[in-house]
């Protein structure tokens, strides 16, 4: 009963944690759904829902030709995949267990490790929905070709890493200003429906539009997705560096809020949410 459960080693200890993480991500994962597969299939409907309205939208609008010359669903898909994995991974970054939670009762459980499986299990989720729909495109409606398979998919973890410093940032003011906290990251979400920029051509805007666009770090890692994707698109009006940079001091000012956090944290703020 009374027994240590320090880790004799550091390999040990991150063994461990990694453990505890795992643990955590099959804990987030099977949140929407008690099947772990149906919680996917759930994910993917929701991904082509959108790609159906979007596709449907550009039709009627006869704004297909505005688009990037190549397969119009593959630039679709660029702007959709990316927008949904940074905000899923801002609202489970931001709603994942605080310091004051009843799961950090349990002595191994820290909100390190929250974060980490909620952030962990929404990358994992949406990479194994990009895929699947990928391949499903490939090969029953026609064979796809992307440029530089690999810098695209860097994009999508730049998303998410971008998303992650956003819903740090509202998981630290949480406790401090619970409603609006929540309040901020809902309209964060919806907003980016359109501010991410996954309708537009970043190269084909007036300077004037541009500017409403490129302070936000998911229409950089957007347009450059597409540069990756299409050989025949260079992204001129965004850069790789600018995204990467505002996720670094998000990561850290929502890191240092949440640790500042901790340290008061108080039983109390449980019953305010």
């Amino acid at each position: 009963m009374f027994q240590s459960t320090a880790p004799k080693s550091t390999l040990s200890g991150a063994i461990n944690i990694a453990e505890l993480i795992y643990h955590s991500i099959v804990r987030s994962v099977r949140k929407a759904h008690g099947n772990a597969v149906i919680s996917l299939l759930l994910n993917m409907m929701q991904v082509f829902v959108f790609m159906m309205v979007f596709y449907v939208m550009f039709s009627i609008l006869g704004l297909r030709g505005a688009a990037l010359r190549g397969d119009f669903l593959l630039f679709v898909m660029s702007g959709i995949f990316l927008f949904i994995t940074h905000t899923k991974t801002v609202g489970a970054v931001s709603g994942a267990e605080g310091a004051s939670s009843p799961m950090m009762k349990h002595a191994p459980m820290n909100t390190v490790i929250s974060i980490a499986s909620a952030a962990l299990s929404t990358l994992y989720i949406q990479v194994i929905s990009l895929f699947t729909i990928l391949f499903i495109y490939h090969a029953a409606v026609t064979p796809i070709e992307i440029f530089d398979p690999l810098g695209a998919f860097a994009m999508l973890l730049l998303a998410w890493f971008t998303g992650i410093g956003v819903g740090l940032v509202f998981l630290a003011l949480k406790p401090w200003f619970p409603t609006f906290s929540s309040i901020a990251s809902t309209v964060y979400q919806r907003a980016n429906m359109i501010a991410s920029g996954k309708m537009f051509v970043a190269n084909t805007m007036p300077s004037f539009m541009l500017a409403m666009f490129d302070w936000n770090p998911l229409f950089h890692c957007i347009d450059q997705s597409r540069g990756f994707m299409f050989i025949n698109y260079y992204p001129r009006n965004s850069s790789i560096e600018y995204p990467f940079y505002v996720g670094l001091a998000l990561v850290m000012i929502g890191l240092m809020g949440e640790f500042y956090t901790r340290r008061h944290v108080s039983i109390s703020w449980g019953a305010r949410r």
